[in-house]
């Protein structure tokens, strides 16, 4: 815990006196103070002038970050015969029907986006005390609900990031690695701002997007000019 305490420390001596800056700059800091031995996640994290408890006000929506999240995502997919077949065929890594939810009610969920054809949601639907709490329920507004199960599946495992505001209005998603270009980084970083930007719900009153925070896994955090970041 001392080295962790140690590089902290260092890496908040870094950050001092800096707020309020260009992606550009933020994604610099965060990337050069990412020193841990392990290639950190780099986070970003989003306070929005919401309340998610009143439907008009929920944010949620999905992106396909242009370098990917450099994360391994697995897929499972709920599905039957020919589309069965072209979830497999497409790199999913768990597929089935009601053997598949009775693996999910005996507690196994080792995959990290859950994706269905609109037959399943049957079948899905009793697994909304399961999945809903951990993101993990197919949704059509973000693409887990389709017959496309080839195009989802390849979305998903490329690097396509869903989001969701969580209680206190914050969205909160993983961009990239560490290991990532300053430069692939920020185009991941951009994406995501504006996709945020773009799904302010009718029921937003006031300021939308109150902060902005980029950090890596181990690292401290540097809160990004949101005029400048949300103008392009």
């Amino acid at each position: 815990m001392a080295n962790v305490g140690k590089r902290f420390a260092a890496a908040k001596a870094a950050f001092d006196g800096k707020s309020e800056v260009s992606v550009e700059e933020a994604v610099a800091l965060v990337k050069a103070n990412a020193t841990a031995k392990f290639d950190e996640t780099v986070d970003i994290a989003f306070a929005l002038g919401v309340d998610p408890r009143h439907a008009d006000q929920m944010v949620r929506g999905v992106v396909a970050l242009p370098n990917g999240t450099g994360k391994t995502v697995r897929v499972a997919v709920f599905a039957r015969g020919d589309k069965a077949e072209e979830a497999t065929a497409a790199g999913a890594d768990i597929v089935g029907a009601e053997d598949l939810m009775e693996s999910i009610q005996q507690g196994k969920l080792d995959f990290d986006r859950c994706i269905a054809t609109p037959d399943m949601m049957p079948i899905v639907g009793r697994l909304g005390k399961i999945l809903g709490p951990r993101n993990l329920m197919p949704n059509p507004r973000v693409g887990t609900v389709t017959m496309d199960i080839k195009a989802a599946v390849e979305a998903a495992k490329g690097g396509e990031v869903q989001f969701k505001a969580e209680k206190a209005g914050v969205v909160h998603a993983g961009i990239g690695k560490a290991s990532f270009s300053e430069a692939k980084l920020v185009e991941n970083v951009k994406s995501i701002i504006n996709a945020v930007n773009k799904a302010r719900p009718s029921g937003a009153k006031g300021t939308y997007i109150k902060k902005i925070a980029l950090s890596s896994t181990m690292g401290p955090g540097v809160t990004l000019d949101i005029a400048a970041a949300t103008a392009e």
